[in-house]
This record gives C-alpha cells, sequence and structure tokens, in this order.
C-alpha cells in the first residue's frame, strides 16, 4: 500500500510542497507488512547546482513518550520542508514501525528494513537519481549502516548517532518493557520471539560497517554536552570512515540535536557543499 510517487521537482513560487504518504514495508518476526506514514516534500525550484536530481531520507531516534503519537515525530516534517527549500532536494521523513501512525512494533532489523522502504520509495520518484540519509540518534546509526551496506548511496549525515545498539540487549526482558511503556511495542504477543528480537541489538555493528562508508562523504555532529550517547561513539565511527568523515563537536549540545540551529545549519552547510559536486 503505497501512494504513487511523482516527479520531484513541480513549478512554483520558491516553496517546497509537503504532502502525507503511506508505504509498505517488510514484515518482520511477524507475518504482517506494516504500513508506515510519511511526509514527503517536493521543492519547487532548484535553488543548488544539481539539486531536483537528488532525494533525502530524514529518519528519526527511538522517540521520548512525548513524541511517539506524533508524525513523523515533533519538528521533522518542518525539518524536512527546510531541506527541501534551501537544498532544492526531494525529502522524505517518515514514522519507523511502531511510532506515529505506522503500523507494527519495534525491531531492530524492523527498523532496518523501513528505512530500506523508504529509501526505495523515494528512489522511485521521477527525477531522483541520487539518495542521500539524514538521521538523528539511531535513525543516524540506522542510516550509517545503510550506507554501508547500499553502496547506491550517495552520502549520510548523522547526528547523535550511538556506535553500538548491544548494551539495550543486555537485558532483553527489561528493554522490551520499556519499549512496550514507550508505545513503540503496541502488540500484546510480540515479540514472539524474545531471544531472537533481542539478538538483532547485538549482531549489528556499525563501527564495522562505517568503514564500508568512503569514498563517500559522512558527516557526523554530536552534542560536547550529550546526557544519552558519549561522544567517544562518534569519534568512533568517524575514525572508521576517517578518509571521508567530518566530525563536528557543538559546545554545549545536549543529545536533542534537531532543536539546536547549530546542528541544522551544519546539515544545510553541508549539502550546500556535496549536492552540486555529487554529479
Amino acid at each position: 500500500m503505497s501512494s504513487a510517487p511523482g516527479p520531484a521537482n513541480g513549478h512554483g513560487n520558491g516553496r517546497a510542497s509537503g504532502e502525507p504518504i503511506t508505504f509498505s514495508a517488510p514484515a518482520i518476526l511477524t507475518t504482517e507488512e506494516p504500513v508506515l506514514s510519511g511526509y514527503l516534500v517536493r521543492p519547487n525550484f532548484s535553488a543548488a547546482t544539481g539539486a531536483g536530481r537528488h532525494g533525502i531520507v530524514l529518519s528519526h531516534g527511538f522517540p521520548e513518550a512525548a513524541q511517539v503519537t506524533v508524525v513523523p515525530g515533533y519538528g521533522y516534517p518542518e525539518l524536512a520542508e527546510r531541506i527541501a527549500t534551501q537544498t532544492g532536494a526531494a525529502v522524505l521523513t517518515f514514522s519507523f514501525r511502531g511510532t506515529g501512525r505506522s503500523g507494527g512494533d519495534f525491531s531492530l532489523d524492523g527498523w532496518r528494513a523501513d528505512l530500506a522502504a523508504a529509501t526505495e520509495y523515494l528512489r522511485g520518484i521521477s527525477g531522483v537519481e541520487k539518495v542521500w540519509l539524514v538521521g538523528f540518534a539511531a535513525g543516524g546509526t540506522l542510516s550509517i549502516c545503510a550506507a554501508g551496506e547500499d553502496l547506491s548511496v550517495a552520502g549520510v549525515a548523522a547526528f547523535a548517532p550511538p556506535a553500538e545498539f548491544a548494551e539495550d540487549a543486555s537485558d532483553a526482558r527489561r528493554f522490551a518493557a520499556q519499549a512496550r511503556a514507550m508505545g513503540v511495542i503496541r502488540s500484546r504477543d510480540f515479540p514472539p520471539d524474545l531471544a531472537t528480537w533481542a539478538r538483532q541489538l547485538t549482531s549489528l555493528h556499525p563501527i564495522q560497517v562505517a568503514a564500508k562508508i568512503p569514498p563517500r562523504p559522512l558527516l557526523i555532529v554530536h552534542g560536547a554536552g550529550d546526557e544519552v550517547v558519549p561522544m567517544t561513539d562518534a569519534r568512533e565511527l568517524a575514525e572508521a570512515a576517517n578518509a571521508t568523515a567530518e566530525l563536528r563537536i557543538l559546545a554545549g549540545a545536549s543529545h536533542r540535536l534537531l532543536y539546536d540551529p547549530r546542528a541544522i545549519a551544519l546539515l544545510i552547510g553541508w549539502f550546500d557543499r556535496h549536492l552540486g559536486s555529487a554529479g
């Protein structure tokens, strides 16, 4: 189930036009394919050289309690519109399974499948030739991993990305209970196999996968005052892709970089430098 992709760019007054969309993602740990809710922004002009041929998938992280029911996560539609307006690229943001109006229940492999489905959806839009990934927190880590595994991804920008998920698997029952309390696990009988669900958290090795990104560009932004993810995580991910990685540490910034104007300015500036030269 998905709305049909149309042309990446329209014509008009230089503003970006957004619309809600839905698309399906693969079934993981269950037999049901969740329908994901998203927001697609189509720019009405090319603000940067080569824009209109580029698409950007914007991913959120593990939501806070107040964000679970917001689609596709508080602030992301607005950021998608700003990126599209200032870069001329088409931007798709979406809710991972178990969040917002998307169906399904959280699992790490499920979220990886969701990001892949969003990327394919954006690739299906007429005129989009290159896809870039931008993610915050866990969405940033998954974007790095997706780029490492999909060589057609043009580049990645990750904000406050954790370098691993294994700590959450150390007490899988507690973490599953936390996910249920947060509302990202909604089905009473999910996960059907707790051990398999937990193994997904330990089977992904972001630092190893990040080493596969060069020579493509990678931007990692981290807050010096991040209270959730240690700064060493950002350094380890950047060092793994040191040939092309750009690491920026923001003084006094917390984990919630979505709301830090300095972080967003870095992102826009990074795209200004790379979209026109991406060929």
